[in-house]
C-alpha cells in the first residue's frame, strides 16, 4: 500500500505544476525578452537557473538533465551576457503580468498568503542535500507580492521534486533523451495518469533532433524497455513506475513538513485553475 505522504507528494505535483509552468508559457515573455536581447532559450535557461549564480553551462545542463547541453550553453551564455539579475527580473515581470491576467481580482485574495505560509513552513524544514537547483531557489530572495510568493514557493517545491527525479533517472541508467522517450511511450496500464507533452514539443523545447529521439528509442528497445511499436514493455513499465515511486518518496519529506498539507492543496486549487483557464499553457484554451 503506498505511503500516504508519497501519495500526497504525487497529488501536490499534479495539482500545483500549472502555476509554476506558467512562467515558461505566456505571451509576456516575448515582451520582456526583446529589450533584454534574449532568445526564448536565453529567457528560459537564464530565468530558471539564475539562482545558481554565475556557474558553468555544464553545471546548469546537469541540473536540467534532459535538455541538450548545446541549448543550455547557448541560452546560459545569453543570460550571462545580459546579466542574471536582469534576466531574473524580466522573468519575474512576465510571471507577474501572466498571473494578474489569470487571477484577476483574486490576485489580492488573502487566501494566497495563507497557502504561501503553509508551503514556506515545509520549505524551511526541508532537506536540500543533493538538490542544487531547489537549494538555490530556496535561498533566492522571495518577492513581496503574495501571488508571486506563491509562485516562488511552488517553484522551490517543484525543483525539490525535480532534483529527486533526476537522482531516480540516474539510478535507472536513463540518458536524457531515453528518459524523454520512455516518459512519452504508451504505458500498458491506461489507468496511470501522466502529464505528457508529445515528441514534437519536447524536441523543440529540449533542443534535440529527430535522430536523437530515434537513437534513444533504439537503445530502449535493445534494453527490452520498448516494444517494436514504441510502447513500454512490461520491463519498461516496471522501470518507469519505479522511477515515479522513487521520485514521490524523495519529495515526501518536504510535504511532511507542510501543516495541514491536504487542506493547503485544496485551498491552492482555485488559483491553479485560474492559471489553467487563462489559456496560456499548452493544451488549454482561454476561458469564455
Amino acid at each position: 500500500m503506498p505511503d500516504v505522504t508519497s501519495t500526497l507528494a504525487r497529488t501536490a505535483y499534479e495539482t500545483l505544476e500549472p502555476y509554476h509552468v506558467l512562467a515558461y508559457f505566456n505571451p509576456h515573455l516575448k515582451t520582456e525578452s526583446v529589450p533584454l536581447r534574449l532568445s526564448r532559450a536565453g529567457m528560459y535557461v537564464g530565468g530558471r537557473a539564475a539562482p545558481l549564480g554565475r556557474t558553468s553551462a555544464a553545471t546548469v545542463a546537469a541540473t536540467f538533465y534532459n535538455f541538450n547541453p548545446a541549448l543550455i550553453t547557448f541560452g546560459w551564455s545569453e543570460a550571462l551576457s545580459t546579466g542574471l539579475d536582469e534576466t531574473d527580473a524580466g522573468r519575474t515581470r512576465a510571471v507577474d503580468a501572466s498571473l494578474r491576467d489569470a487571477l484577476g481580482e483574486r490576485v489580492s485574495d488573502p487566501e494566497i498568503a495563507s497557502v504561501v505560509g503553509a508551503l514556506r513552513a515545509g520549505v524551511v524544514d526541508a532537506r536540500f542535500e543533493g538538490r542544487p537547483l531547489a537549494a538555490a531557489w530556496a535561498a533566492h530572495p522571495w518577492p513581496d507580492e503574495p501571488h508571486l510568493q506563491l509562485w516562488h514557493a511552488i517553484t522551490v517545491v517543484r525543483e525539490h521534486r525535480g532534483d529527486g527525479h533526476v537522482a531516480a533517472l540516474v539510478l535507472a541508467d536513463l540518458s536524457p533523451v531515453e528518459a524523454l522517450v520512455l516518459h512519452e511511450a504508451p504505458h500498458p496500464d491506461p489507468a496511470i495518469r501522466r502529464r505528457t507533452l508529445g515528441r514534437s514539443l519536447l524536441l523543440t523545447t529540449r533542443g534535440w533532433e529527430d535522430s536523437d529521439w530515434e537513437s534513444a528509442s533504439q537503445s530502449l528497445r535493445s534494453r527490452g524497455l520498448l516494444d517494436a511499436d514504441g510502447a513500454m514493455t512490461a520491463a519498461g513499465a516496471e522501470l518507469y513506475d519505479r522511477v515515479e515511486r522513487e521520485t514521490d518518496a524523495a519529495a515526501a519529506g518536504l510535504w511532511a513538513g507542510v501543516p495541514e498539507a491536504e487542506e493547503t492543496l485544496r485551498r491552492a486549487r482555485p488559483f491553479v485553475k485560474a492559471v489553467i483557464d487563462v489559456g496560456y499553457l499548452p493544451g488549454t484554451r482561454p476561458r469564455a
